[in-house]
C-alpha cells in the first residue's frame, strides 16, 4: 500500500508491481491503469493514515486524503495482492466540488486511536462473526425501522467522509448528538431503500477491522419519515440516486465500536464492476 500511494503521488504507474491482469476502478467506474486519479494527484498527505490488512485474502485497505491541484479529497482505497503484485485497486474519492455528501477536509485530523490499536486477544471476535456484525449494520440501515440487527458499544462513533455524525453538536442536525445505536432506534434512515451488492473483502483480525463495500439506494419516493417516537420529518432525499461506499467497522468483544466510511453519489442503481469485472491487460 505504501508503494502504491508513493507511486500515485508521483503519478508513476511503473513504480507499482502490477499483476499481469489488473482491475482498477475509481468511484465505481472501471478505468485503465494510469487514468483518473493517476493523472491528477499532486500529493498524498500521510498524516491521516488508516490501514487494515488481511493476509488470508491478500487484501489491504487505506483511508486518508489525496490532493489534486488546489483541492483535497477524502479517499478510500482497497488493493488485492497476488504473489506480491497488485491485481485489484478500488478507489472511492469524495471530492469537495462533487456530490459527496460533505466531505469535511481537516488536514489536522488524525485517525482515532481505537482504529489503530490491536484488539486484545481475549476481546477478539471470530472472522465469520465479524462479517456478520458488519452485515447486520447494513441490515439495520436498510429500511431502518428501529430494530437493531447487530450490536454496538455504548460509545460507538461514526465518521462519514471526514465528518463525525454521532455524539457531536452539528448545527441544524440535532440527532448528531445521539449515539450510533440510538440514531438507528429512531428509524431516521427509513429512506435507505436498499443496501445491495454487499462485499466484505477484508477482515483484519488483529485490529478487529472489517472492510465492506456496496451501495445504498434511495428511490426518493419517501418524502416524509415517521420516526419511532411518532414525530414526522422531511426526508433529505427527493430524487433517485445511490451511494457507492467503502466502510470500515471496528469490532471489539462482539460489538461494533467504531465506524468510518467514504462514499460518493452515483447514478441510481448503478451496477458494480466488481460483481463481474473484466480485467485490463497491463502488459
Amino acid at each position: 500500500m505504501d508503494t502504491f500511494l508513493g507511486a500515485l503521488a508521483a503519478r508513476d504507474v511503473s513504480q507499482v508491481p502490477w499483476a499481469e491482469h489488473v482491475v482498477f476502478t475509481e468511484n465505481n467506474v472501471q478505468l485503465a491503469v494510469g487514468d483518473g486519479i493517476w493523472s491528477t494527484a499532486t500529493a498524498i498527505p500521510r498524516d491521516y493514515d488508516l490501514k487494515a490488512a488481511d493476509p488470508a485474502t491478500g487484501q489491504v485497505n487505506w483511508f486518508g486524503f489525496v490532493t489534486e491541484g488546489p483541492d483535497t479529497a477524502v479517499m478510500g482505497l482497497r488493493l488485492k495482492i497476488e504473489a506480491g503484485r497488485v491485481a485489484e485497486a478500488e478507489a472511492i474519492i469524495c471530492r469537495p466540488h462533487e456530490l459527496g455528501p460533505f466531505p469535511v477536509i481537516d488536514l489536522d485530523r488524525r485517525p482515532r486511536e481505537s482504529l489503530l490499536a490491536d484488539v486484545p486477544p481475549d476481546q477478539r471476535t471470530a472472522r465469520e462473526r465479524m462479517i456478520a456484525l458488519a452485515n447486520g449494520y447494513f441490515d439495520t440501515l436498510q429500511l431502518n425501522d428501529g430494530k437493531l440487527f447487530t450490536h454496538f458499544t455504548d460509545d460507538c462513533d461514526r465518521i462519514e467522509n471526514g465528518l463525525q455524525t454521532t455524539n457531536v453538536e452539528i448545527e441544524g442536525y440535532p440527532i448528531a448528538a445521539m449515539g450510533t445505536a440510538d440514531q438507528f432506534r429512531l428509524g431516521q434512515y427509513k429512506y435507505d431503500d436498499r443496501l445491495r451488492d454487499r462485499r466484505f473483502p477484508l477482515v483484519d483480525e488483529q485490529k478487529g477491522l472489517v472492510i465492506a463495500a456496496g451501495f445504498i439506494d434511495h428511490s426518493g419516493r419517501m418524502t416524509e419519515v415517521i420516526w419511532t417516537d411518532g414525530s414526522t420529518h422531511d426526508s433529505i432525499f427527493h430524487f433517485p440516486h445511490s451511494f457507492a461506499l467503502l466502510e470500515m467497522f471496528k469490532i471489539v468483544d462482539g460489538k461494533i465500536a467504531d465506524v468510518e466510511a467514504v462514499f460518493i453519489t452515483v447514478p441510481y442503481n448503478m451496477p458494480s464492476p466488481w460483481i463481474a469485472p473484466q480485467p485490463y491487460v497491463v502488459r
